[in-house]
């Protein structure tokens, strides 16, 4: 029996993970317009990113101001591989990042682990 339990268990937890990591949705935000022409929003860190969705266009520059809530080791950078950007992001302070997507698409953003993710789609 115990046996059993540990194995249900198991997949419990797997499933569980699963749904975390990849299939739970979070939540989408479009950038607002800055007077400068700078598309711009904040994302909260905290046990993720929120929002983890970002829409943007293309062509125009991104402000993403980045505020770690947490000291969790594994959100201490964010990267953006497909603009070659990464950043720091101390606790308790913004971080802005920037870059200018130039072709629509989706592109993904990660903690240095890979662990906590996040996208912005360009159109």
């Amino acid at each position: 029996m115990n046996v059993v339990l540990v194995n249900v268990g198991g997949l419990a937890l797997i499933a569980l993970i699963v749904w975390y990591f990849w299939l739970s949705s979070g939540s989408t935000t479009t950038a607002a317009v800055t007077v400068g022409g700078v598309q711009e929003t904040r994302i909260v860190v905290k046990g993720g990113y929120s929002p983890d969705t970002i829409r943007v266009e293309a062509g125009r520059p991104v402000r993403l101001i980045f505020d770690r809530q947490e000291v969790s080791p594994c959100s201490e950078r964010v990267v953006f591989d497909a603009f070659g950007v990464s950043a720091e992001l101390p606790t308790g302070n913004e971080v802005p990042v920037e870059f200018t997507p130039t072709e629509p698409g989706e592109y993904e953003f990660a903690c240095q682990m890979g662990m906590l993710r996040g996208k912005v789609i360009v159109s």
